[in-house]
Formats: structure tokens, sequence, C-alpha cells
């Protein structure tokens, strides 16, 4: 009976989030916001040198999007807010605020074991009588390796288009690096496995799962795995590091956890100002739980893949947890790359300020550049 109660207040929920979100519009950014934009996101892409940038930011409630560039090389098309990118492993962060939201409904427990939730036929690794859970996973303290054993999809891609089948028989005994808890070290097979996990804990595909609890609540329409007919027009076109262009590929069933989502600059908006929005009372508990920071740093061994676009201190539902130093406040960060995209999303949840931002070329140079200028903005908006 309670979780029938839990249940449709859940769906009241949702609805009545999906109706204050088409009722509240963002408001149009300040001239100054607009030209403090303007001028980092013309800064980044003149010294990141990458084909096209798009550049979304929300503050206090208003809310910018600028576009440099071109989506594809030569097509002459100016990125904008609706143009579709792939965002890589900010996929991530989307399946930790699914977890979070089945752990506030009840149906999981962060420290339910892996074993009891996969749903597979297959034995779960375990040393030293430390079992996997769920919380290892979201926070990469699996002890899991960054990818499963499986075959990439062809040349200048990072994609794995694994099956169950090939994760499955990644489960191997001695697959874990270290301990689960003892560590970190960042795992896409982790990611993966936690949507599987949620997936079969909420009797249905993990795409409709998110679907239900994480996107239509904070009303993203052009948040998908796969492109509808009429997508391909206003979508990025990635570049490797050659610079020559990357195909459009599917996202197989198995990376949802890990990656394979489109978003665009518009519906990052609205993700970030669900974020931001942090004394609301609807999805208060989930998003409480989406920002707690779970693991210091502090203690673990080995620490690796975290520090890209900053230091790591502490690790929360996928989000990269920077504590504030000098002018800097705290932040939580996510990275992302995939088919020629690289993309950068970033929050200040105590200040009101967030920004996304994707380039369509692999360039490490390019990235160093948005993930700095990203970074730089925040402390400029919101200075301590």
């Amino acid at each position: 009976m309670q979780r029938l109660l839990r249940s449709s207040i859940r769906v009241a929920s949702i609805v009545m989030a999906a109706l204050m979100l088409a009722a509240l519009p963002a408001r149009a950014a300040s001239p100054l916001l607009d030209e403090t934009v303007d001028f980092t996101g013309t800064f980044i892409f003149l010294e990141a040198k990458v084909p096209g940038l798009v550049i979304a930011v929300v503050r206090n409630g208003e809310s910018v999007v600028h576009g440099y560039g071109e989506t594809a090389k030569g097509n002459g098309k100016v990125p904008d807010g609706d143009t579709l990118m792939r965002i890589g492993s900010i996929t991530k962060v989307f399946a930790g605020a699914t977890l979070a939201s089945m752990v506030a409904d009840g149906k999981v427990g962060f420290t339910d074991r892996l074993t009891d939730k996969l749903g597979w036929n297959v034995a779960i690794p375990e040393l030293d009588h430390k079992p996997i859970t769920l919380i290892d996973l979201a926070t990469y303290t699996s002890g899991l390796p960054r990818e499963p054993a499986v075959k990439s999809i062809g040349k200048g891609t990072i994609t794995a288009m694994g099956t169950k089948d090939d994760y499955i028989a990644s489960l191997k005994p001695d697959v874990q690096m270290f301990p689960a808890g003892t560590g970190m070290a960042y795992s896409n097979f982790g990611y993966d496995l936690l949507a599987q996990a949620l997936g079969n804990a909420a009797g249905e595909p993990y795409e409709e799962v998110l679907r239900k609890r994480v996107l239509a609540p904070a009303g993203l329409k052009d948040t998908i795995f796969n492109l509808r007919p009429g997508d391909r027009d206003r979508t990025m076109q990635g570049h490797g590091f050659d610079g020559a262009p990357l195909p459009f590929i599917e996202t197989a069933p198995m990376i949802q956890g890990a990656g394979g989502l489109y978003s665009s600059a518009n519906d990052m908006v609205r993700w970030l100002r669900w974020h931001l929005d942090r004394f609301a009372t609807v999805d208060a508990e989930m998003r409480l739980m989406d920002h707690a920071a779970y693991v210091e740093r502090d203690g673990l061994n080995p620490v690796v893949g975290f520090d890209e676009a900053g230091r790591m201190d502490a690790m929360g539902l996928g989000w990269v947890v920077m504590r504030p130093e000098g002018d800097r406040p705290l932040i939580l960060q996510k990275t992302g790359g995939l088919q020629g995209e690289f993309s950068y999303v970033a929050f200040a949840p105590a200040r009101g300020i967030g920004v996304f931002a994707s380039i369509n070329e692999f360039s490490v140079g390019g990235f160093d550049a948005m993930s700095k200028g990203v970074n730089k903005l925040i402390t400029e908006l919101a200075p301590r």
C-alpha cells in the first residue's frame, strides 16, 4: 500500500513539475550577462580552433545561448540553442539522477548489491568480501575496469557496441582492479551495469525509466539516445583528432548508462534550471540526493581519471565535486566525449549559476580551453 501511494505521489509530482516548467520560462538575459557570455564564448572558440562551439549559461533565472562557427566544416550553419549534439559521458549524471529518484521513492537503496538488482544469470565478482553496490557503480568505486571486453565499432570512435552476452563474459572473477569502495577509477562498464540494474528494478527498459523519472519532469524533449526523423539537419557533425568527420552511429542499448545521449543547449538550460531550483518542493529529496558528495578523495587508493577539467575533491552521483578554491565557488561538473564532440557541464548550486558548452572536434587543446573557460566564467559570475 505504501509503495502504491509513493508511486501515485510520484506521478502527480511529474505532472506538476511539467506544468510548472511550462508556465515559468527562463528570463531573457540581461545585457551584462549576454555580453559576458559572448566574450567568453568568443575567446574559447578562437583558442579551441574547432569547427563549432555552443555555450549556454543560466544565472539566477536568466539564460543565454551563443553559437560560433559551423555545425559541420564548410556547411555555413551556425549552431544555436536547438542544435543537437552528442554529450557523451554527461549521460552518466542523468543515470545518477535516475538512481536518486528511485532511492527517493524507495524503489532501490544506495547500498543494494548489484548481484541482487541486475537480474542476470551471472556471478558478480567480489574482492575481499566487499560486494559491489549501486552506490559503488555511481561513484566509480566498484573496482571494475573502464570498459567491458568488447570491440570498438571502427576507426576514430570511442563507443563500445557490446551485447549483454559480452558484458556477462566480461564479469570474470578477476575483473576487479581493487575491492569495491577502496579506490576510484573511471568506469563506463560500471555505469552501463547501473542502468541495467535500475531498469530491472523498475521492471521496464532503462530508457523508459530515464524518460519518466528525469527527462519528462525537467521538460527535456531533445535529450534522446537516437536521432528521430528530421533531426539530422540540426545535429552537430563530430570530427576526429585528425579533423575528419565521424559517422553518426546509433546508441547501443547496453551503453545507455555511460554514454550516448544527444541533447541541445536549450535542453541543457532546462536541466540546469532544474538543478539550480534548490528550494523547490517538487523532486526536493531527489535533488538533495543528486547533489550530495558520497565519497571523499582522501583515503582512496587508487584515484584515476577524474581531474581533466579540474581537481576532483569528492564524488557525487556521477558529478565531480570541486570544493571552493580562491574566488571559485563549489562546483559540480561532468565532462563528456563521443563521436568527435567534447562537452562540459558545470554548476554552482549555492550560487544559481550553471554553464554548458560543447565543441564538435576531438581536440585536447580545445577541451582544455572550453573547461577552463567555463570554470573561469562561473568564478566571474559568482565572486566570493
